[in-house]
């Protein structure tokens, strides 16, 4: 679709339904939109936009409501987000920045961008592989086990147990404990697994085999490709929707976390203009989510994070972003969703995980 006139009629019409959910008709459109044509030439319009597939007419007599190919051309040409107002930065900077903890940091964000959107939210928590080493703690608990803390640059900690046939001396655990810290810090779970292997020398030859089970739990840990939990807000909202039939299935959807999980990974990495990924309708290919959309960013390491929306271009999306994705953010809701305002809240909520993480990274 080519012409300039039609995009405008069909992104009206679009922005009309997302706002009154009832079908739009061209005498609606004539009068409360500056188009520029007549009634008639805009009822043209909308019967080609029905014959190319974008636009639906559910009853003879009514006006027309968007199909999937309707929201994902009306998507596709959100060049940009329109940025969050100032007060709502505030609240969400507010709202977030009195978080204590990742989980913490985490609970919060779905629960602030659900009341924002008034959808469902979703946030992950980053998965151990993606995790770079960042402290360990070896403390013996039982005759002949060892608890392995981890501490990662993405505040999250691990616990693993280490079994050995003949507990080392409290002066040998701290040798090691030292060396690991010292060795692996900064390195990737894979990595690290492989430098305690190679430790040799004078001093560890009696935590052989602690070093040896401690090199398997950090390869057992690097190969942990799900995000360890999903903090889930606001599936009361879905009971206010008009389309309650048609989002019932995607109760079914919610508890399928591995599906989810596995969705909106792959849309937060996949690149766009906005940094934000939508899959709308069928393109999840989920028969849950056919009456849903999923919106979803992710998240993760910056080189230079910044805590405040103000601060940033906001036409330049790739001023904040991130080396790799580390988890995502995002929002379910109806295939009628407001899409610009539900793409600029993941975004924001994205944003602030990626600075917290950073901040929790640097740390001592």
């Amino acid at each position: 679709m080519t012409q300039s006139r039609r995009m405008l009629v069909l992104r009206a019409v679009v922005e009309d339904y997302i706002r009154s959910q009832e079908p739009v008709g061209s005498a609606a459109l004539s009068k409360e939109r500056d188009l520029g044509v007549s009634s008639a030439t805009i009822r043209n319009d909308m019967a080609a936009l029905e014959d190319e597939g974008y636009l639906i007419q559910p009853h003879t007599s009514a006006g027309r409501v968007p199909t999937e190919k309707g929201y994902r051309y009306f998507v596709d040409r959100l060049a940009t987000v329109v940025p969050l107002s100032e007060a709502q930065r505030r609240g969400i900077n507010s709202f977030l920045s009195g978080s204590v903890s990742l989980k913490d940091a985490l609970q919060r964000s779905a629960r602030l961008l659900s009341e924002i959107t008034g959808q469902v939210a979703i946030v992950a928590s980053p998965s151990l592989s993606k995790a770079t080493l960042r402290h360990v703690e070896l403390v013996p608990v039982a005759m002949s086990t060892l608890l392995a803390v981890v501490i990662t640059d993405t505040g999250r900690v691990a616990q693993h147990g280490l079994t050995v046939s003949a507990m080392p001396t409290a002066d040998d655990i701290n040798r090691l404990s030292s060396a690991v810290n010292e060795q692996c810090n900064g390195q990737s779970l894979s990595s690290a697994s492989e430098t305690v292997r190679a430790l040799g020398g004078t001093g560890f030859e009696t935590v052989r085999e602690a070093a040896d089970a401690l090199a398997d739990a950090f390869a057992s840990m690097a190969l942990d490709e799900r995000a360890n939990e999903l903090y889930m807000s606001g599936t009361s909202h879905l009971a206010h929707s008009r389309s309650l039939t048609d989002l019932a299935p995607l109760f079914d959807a919610l508890e399928e976390q591995v599906v989810l999980m596995k969705l909106m990974s792959n849309l937060s990495e996949e690149p766009s203009a906005t940094g934000v990924g939508v899959s709308i309708g069928s393109e999840s290919h989920t028969p849950e989510l056919l009456h849903a959309s999923v919106v979803s960013s992710g998240y993760g390491r910056s080189t230079s994070p910044v805590a405040n929306d103000s601060e940033r271009n906001e036409t330049s999306p790739d001023q904040d972003s991130t080396n790799e994705p580390i988890a995502f953010v995002g929002s379910i809701g109806p295939t009628h969703m407001d899409y610009a305002a539900t793409m600029a809240a993941v975004r924001a909520v994205a944003r602030y995980l990626t600075f917290f993480v950073s901040e929790s990274g640097s740390g001592d």
